[in-house]
């Protein structure tokens, strides 16, 4: 089946070692987004940026663990989107969210 619908595309912009409440911030986050029946949340690992900061995170072949940057992707509905920000806002403290429109198709297998 192929449901089509317009929704929003949340990401948040984390450190990777960042924490919250004891876990890693990132996976707090997709956690949190899995409680409340969110349709998706993806964790991507860059290679290379800087926030707020203007401080560099990259990988380097002599590093053994690198504070990376991380973006979580979460993509629903417009109202489940705008419902979670104010959580996520919470949990990172400081950081950044970017919110856009997004076309969603759903596909599913029929029963």
């Amino acid at each position: 089946m192929r449901v089509e619908d317009e929704g929003k595309l949340l990401r948040v912009y984390v450190d990777e070692s960042a924490k919250f409440e004891g876990k890693l911030l990132y996976e707090a986050i997709v956690q949190v987004c899995r409680d409340r029946g969110m349709a998706g949340a993806t964790v991507l690992r860059g290679v290379q940026g800087y926030g707020a900061d203007l401080r560099i995170h990259k990988a380097g072949v002599l590093r053994l663990s690198a504070d990376l940057p991380m973006v979580v992707e979460i993509a629903d509905t417009n109202e489940k989107i705008d419902d979670i920000i104010p959580e996520v806002e919470k949990m990172i403290g400081s950081g950044l969210i970017t919110v856009e429109t997004v076309r969603m198709i759903r596909l599913t297998h029929d029963v």
